[in-house]
């Protein structure tokens, strides 16, 4: 009930309407708030004067809003008359619930009558503060106003059901708390008012006194005055006129006010009045539900927002920290290399500083010697060793003149970072496009029916809904690795039919789809369980039979190519991704698109190309391998660089993920042993290459006889 309590408030004094009456707008007022807000309109437009000329014909005549403006066009609220000379123009004032009106127009007489009965000013004029509407009360006054005893009794109920103690009704200042009621009187009393106005002697001995919460309960119970006729106040409204909407009473009817008026009985438009009402509040009641369920969606919109919110800023400081971290790295790779020059660079001019040292040494020594022979007096002596000494000095001094004395190395480093790219992009590094307010695309639906594998492919469909109306304009499939692991995209694009090739034999992958467009992505659709078969074998000629079942599960083959997606930016793939090179001079890893993760298998790999001695790699390694390093450089991969490989040699990897062992062959020769053991986990084929090397992938091809043999007999 606590929200009801502004419809019971007056628009001008902003309290409980006390003894309301109903304006002809069907606006309530105060008695007293009324008569407050009156003003004299000149004597032309009184309603005497518009009958005399034959203009008025109703009982409440409404004023001219074209000749006489109420409206403040600057605030849409009321202002004063400012048309007539004997209106004096009186500055609008505020009421507490924000509604301007107009103080009264003369100091009101002074009177012992109540607001209704004292007379009003003559040709007095009256506004309703909520719909403006303007009229010039009749000779009645106020009293031709009907009171609102419904709204009365409603302020009453809600004013019994807000109180939390009865107060004494006849206290002068702050009012204490009542003890007792009288029935009779109808008052509520405290102590001190009881004994000094109510005493109990004489006529008042015979009253009942009950306590204030039973004299609340009779209160409420007793008979409700009945509501009489404003023109005949002797009379109780009895019919109800259909034209007019308004009770009358029977001397009405017979005066003739309403006699080609439509008048029903008082008691059957009461009971239709109130059947349209229920009917209106259930139209309004479910505008109500909707609206607070309304409200409870914008509340959860704000804690989505501030969730998302949170979401996004991590998600951006992920991202941010990834460039942060890969420019660390880069960082790291340049200082490396600055390393390496530098470390150049004092070798090259301490070994020159060596040679210089070792050289002036000799040279030195035989200027001294030179000296120690001039110094002899011996003629023959000297002429027997003085030929080769002075060949041995030219020689000298021809082998410092053949840029012996010429620095090797400069002092400056060769080397120029150009980081303005790199700056731009980060000084244009802002958000691409914003989601926009169309919906996404629908959850499309795997059509069972035409799902299937054959041998490690695997063929799904998909579509959308029947019911769908955002177009999608594409779809994302993804995989996990076979042993439920992550998932991962394996085709992107319009079509509704997709078949995956490389699998895993004998594995279960889950599948799922969802559908894009610019605004965003679909939910995913069910997860989809797909087995592949255990796949081909080969038969060895020394095998016994019934260890061949065990290596028909665990030898299979398997049709793959590199892997553009995983790539490094720098390599270079033609054949239908079955050859690669790179375009830098650096060492760059690529990964093979189908990862192993149990059984036995084996591919090789050609040299194509093979210029100016380059250190290639190949092996297997973790999907989050390092790119931009030779392959096998951090604890990610492994791999073999160097025994043989030339151009045309063929690179044989046999990865035994049973055994846990991976072995090399090259040329069909195997490289040792074995040549990393305990390999566990998820592996791809790798490479890592330059510029110099051109390789191209083989698959499907059987293990080598001599290894499956030896599994066999193991």
């Amino acid at each position: 009930m606590e929200e009801m309590e502004e419809e019971l408030k007056c628009p001008v004094c902003g309290s409980f309407y006390r003894e309301p009456i109903i304006l002809p707008c069907s606006h309530n007022l105060c008695q007293a708030c009324a008569r407050n807000i009156l003003v004299q309109t000149p004597e032309s437009e009184s309603p005497q004067s518009r009958r005399a000329s034959g203009s008025g014909v109703s009982d409440y005549d409404y004023l001219d809003l074209d000749k006489m403006s109420l409206y403040s066009e600057a605030d849409s609220g009321y202002g004063s008359y400012g048309g007539f000379a004997s209106a004096p123009t009186t500055p609008c004032q505020k009421s507490p619930n924000g509604v301007r009106v107009f103080p009264p127009a003369m100091p009101p007489p002074a009177t012992h009558l109540s607001p209704a009965l004292a007379p009003v000013p003559r040709n007095s004029c009256i506004t309703c503060p909520q719909c403006h509407r303007s009229l010039i009360l009749d000779d009645r006054g106020l009293r031709g106003f009907p009171k609102n005893r419904v709204l009365e009794g409603v302020i009453d109920r809600y004013q019994q059901s807000k109180a939390a103690a009865l107060k004494c009704q006849l206290c002068e200042k702050a009012p204490k708390e009542a003890t007792v009621m009288c029935e009779q009187c109808d008052v509520f009393y405290c102590d001190p008012c009881r004994l000094r106005c109510h005493p109990p002697r004489g006529p008042l001995a015979k009253h009942r006194l009950v306590p204030p919460a039973q004299g609340r309960v009779s209160r409420r119970l007793s008979p409700r005055k009945v509501s009489t006729c404003t023109d005949h106040e002797l009379e109780n409204h009895s019919m109800y006129c259909v034209q007019c909407k308004m009770p009358v009473c029977y001397q009405c009817l017979e005066e003739g006010k309403h006699s080609s008026h439509e008048v029903k009985a008082l008691g059957a438009m009461w009971k239709l009045h109130k059947s349209q009402l229920s009917q209106a509040l259930n139209g309004l009641s479910d505008r109500a539900k909707e609206a607070k369920e309304f409200l409870v969606q914008l509340r959860n919109m704000v804690q989505q927002i501030q969730e998302n919110s949170v979401e996004f800023e991590a998600c951006l400081v992920a991202q941010c920290d990834a460039l942060i971290d890969a420019l660390n790295r880069r960082k790291a790779q340049l200082l490396a290399r600055v390393n390496k020059e530098h470390e150049h660079k004092l070798k090259v001019v301490r070994d020159q500083i060596s040679h210089c040292t070792v050289k002036l040494r000799q040279t030195t020594g035989l200027m001294e010697y030179c000296l120690e022979v001039i110094k002899e007096n011996d003629p023959s002596g000297f002429l027997q060793i003085s030929d080769a000494l002075i060949r041995r000095v030219h020689l000298t001094e021809d082998q410092w003149g053949k840029g012996t004395l010429t620095p090797r190395m400069t002092t400056d480093f060769d080397l120029s970072l150009d980081n303005s790219p790199l700056l731009q992009s980060i000084h244009q590094l802002d958000f691409v496009q914003m989601k926009a307010s169309s919906p996404v695309p629908a959850t499309p639906i795997l059509q069972l029916e035409e799902c299937c594998t054959h041998n490690n492919s695997a063929t799904l469909s998909w579509k959308q809904p029947p019911l769908s109306t955002v177009p999608a304009e594409g779809y994302i499939l993804e995989l996990d690795d076979g042993n439920g692991g992550q998932f991962r995209e394996v085709y992107v694009g319009k079509e509704t039919m997709c078949t995956v090739d490389g699998l895993h034999f004998n594995s279960t992958y889950n599948a799922r789809i969802k559908a894009f467009n610019k605004t965003g992505v679909s939910q995913y659709s069910k997860t989809l369980v797909l087995q592949t078969s255990e796949g081909c074998s080969f038969e060895p000629q020394s095998a016994p039979y019934t260890q061949l079942v065990d290596i028909k599960k665990l030898l299979a083959v398997a049709w793959f190519a590199f892997d553009p997606g995983s790539a490094h930016s720098d390599i270079i793939f033609s054949n239908d991704n079955l050859t690669v090179t790179c375009s830098s001079y650096d060492d760059r890893v690529v990964l093979g698109k189908t990862g192993f993760s149990k059984g036995v298998h084996y591919w090789e790999l050609t040299v194509d190309r093979y210029d100016n001695h380059p250190d290639p790699a190949f092996g297997v390694a973790r999907i989050d391998v390092m790119k931009d390093v030779m392959l096998g450089k951090d604890d990610k991969a492994w791999a073999i660089t160097e025994g043989g490989i030339a151009k045309g040699a063929t690179i044989g990897v046999l990865l035994d993920l049973n055994r846990k062992t991976l072995t090399f062959f090259i040329n069909d020769e195997q490289q040792g042993p074995i040549a990393f053991e305990n390999v566990e986990g998820l592996f791809f084929p790798a490479v890592s290459l330059n510029r110099n090397v051109q390789v191209t992938l083989h698959t499907g091809l059987p293990v080598p006889d001599f290894y499956s043999s030896r599994a066999s007999i193991a």
